[in-house]
This record gives C-alpha cells, structure tokens and sequence, in this order.
C-alpha cells in the first residue's frame, strides 16, 4: 500500500502544486542519467509541537551534494530552508517526512547535462518506521552484502545522490530476497561501510566505533548527532576502519539515519549480536536521541526547528 496521499501538495520550484499535477518530462535528465540529489528529513508531533530534526544541516549537505556535481541550485538555502516548513504547514501535516530532490530537468539527451535546467522539488507526506514498527523496540537482522560500497575516485560517497542509491537497491534487494531486512555493505578495501540507507555504529567493551568517511560513508546528520550525544553521556567513541568479523564479536550494533533513526541490530548473517537483544549503549543513546526531540532534553546544539 502506498505511503502517499493524493491530497498533498508539493513545492515545485518556488511554488505549490497538487500532488498529481508534480510531474516530469520522461526525457529530462535525471530520468536518464540519475542526476539529482536528495535529503530526508523528519518532522516530529511532540508534546511542545511540530519540530523539523536539524534541518540546517540537511539543507546544507543538499547544497553541498548539488556543488559536488556541479549543478548550480536556482534558489538559496535560506529559500530552501523556509520552504520546508512551508510545505509541512500547507499541508496541515503535524509530523512528516520531508524529501528535497534538486535534478537535471528537461532539455535535451546526453551525459553533458549543462544545457538541462535544474529544478527543486519538496514533497513531504506521512512515514511510519523505517525498517518496520517493531525495529526500534527489538532490532532487526541483517546480512553482510555481496555488494561493495562505491569505490573512491568512482562516484563521491560525500554526494546524496540519487545514482549512488542503485548501489544501495542491490544492497536491500539482495538481504530482502535472503529473509533479511536490510544489508550492510563493505567497502572497496573490504572493511565495514554502512547499510543501504543508514550509518552503522559497533560496541565493544563499553566503546563506540564507527567507520571513517574514507569508507565510502555519507556524512550522516543522524550520525553526527550520535556522535555529540556520545559524548555527552561519556561513552568513548573512535572512528576507525572497522573488520566484517568485528560484526560478529560487537557486544552491539547500530544503524543510524534520518529514517532509521535509532534502530539496533540483533543479528548479523543469523549471528545473534551480544545476546540478541538491543544492548545498554544503544538503548541510551536512542533514548537520548528522542529525548532531544521530544524537548525532554536541552536542545544545546540547535536541532530543533518549531514550527
């Protein structure tokens, strides 16, 4: 069933559209060669109102994505910024998941894309969890991937871009067809990377690891947060490069994102991770995480944007 409402309206370069009416030319650019960037973002109902989770920073990574590819965005991030909460208050919606695409629109045929104009587009609509109702409360199981991350120099990992995502389809097609719900894919070098769509942190012996950038890692917002949050609630972090077989001996694992959020792993190729169970760290660490974002926490960092 599809997690869309016709009803909406999206935010189609600088002005609002019916949901039905935002549509492409099936020869525009990005149809063909996948040149477009993207953010997800969450809009959270708490007890204080609707918050948008550290939309600055998306907004940011979207420019930096677009700058990375060398497409020019007709509008400013302040222009981008106000339109976000915009299209969640035109659309009554008190939490949401909101998605800025920026692509190579409808010109004419050709790797060279320069000619094509770039457009930016804003839908937001509804989105439960991510990978499944019960996967924050009792993790979920995964696989390694037979898939490899983008190697460097091939397409920039840094990018949120919608090319880099055939990658991750192969990543969750395969851990989907084998009984799993996500896969976590290697690096070029064979070290540990991230899942299709969500960094990974491990715990071992009361430490936090998570793999470096040089892994082929996106700079997650999400990541970054837990990053702060850890250090906050003086648990040890290190970024490093971390072993497939570190998976298997991790008293726990993690995903992060902005759709994911907080979300343990309990098993890894049908290895229980710890006891099979969330473990103590991750349950503190996405307590913290929503306490920021219910507004039980001191939002120090600036996170929150009240609509």
């Amino acid at each position: 069933m599809s997690v869309f409402d016709d009803n909406l309206k999206i935010w189609f370069s600088g002005k609002f559209v019916p949901w039905k009416d935002a549509t492409i030319h099936v020869c525009s650019h990005v149809v063909h060669y996948g040149s477009g960037v993207f953010e997800g973002i969450r809009c959270y109902k708490t007890p204080k109102g609707s918050v948008i989770y550290r939309l600055d920073a998306h907004v940011r990574r979207l420019f930096d994505s677009a700058k990375i590819y060398r497409m020019t965005i007709p509008f400013k991030q302040e222009d981008i910024f106000n339109a976000c909460i915009e299209t969640v208050k035109v659309n009554k919606l008190d939490e949401a998941y909101i998605r800025p695409i920026v692509f190579r629109g409808y010109h004419s045929l050709g790797v060279d894309p320069r000619k094509c104009p770039v457009e930016a587009v804003i839908a937001v609509w509804r989105w439960g969890k991510y990978l499944g109702p019960e996967a924050l409360a009792n993790g979920v199981d995964v696989c390694v991937s037979s898939w490899t991350r983008l190697a460097p120099n091939t397409m920039p990992a840094l990018a949120k871009c919608s090319a880099n995502y055939m990658n991750s389809q192969l990543i969750k097609l395969e851990a989907i067809a084998g009984g799993f719900v996500e896969g976590i894919a290697l690096d070029a070098a064979g070290y540990v990377s991230e899942g299709s769509g969500e960094n990974i942190f491990v715990v071992r012996d009361g430490e936090l690891i998570t793999p470096p950038l040089g892994a082929s890692v996106l700079p997650g917002i999400t990541r970054d947060s837990i990053i702060k949050l850890a250090e906050e609630e003086g648990i040890p972090l290190r970024e490093q490069i971390i072993p497939r077989e570190m998976l298997y001996i991790a008293d726990e694992v993690f995903f992060t994102g902005s759709a994911a959020e907080v979300t343990p792993i309990r098993s890894v190729d049908h290895i229980p991770v710890g006891e099979g169970n969330p473990g103590p760290i991750t349950l503190k660490l996405q307590k913290a995480f929503f306490e920021v974002v219910d507004g039980k926490r001191p939002d120090k960092y600036g996170w929150l944007t009240h609509l």
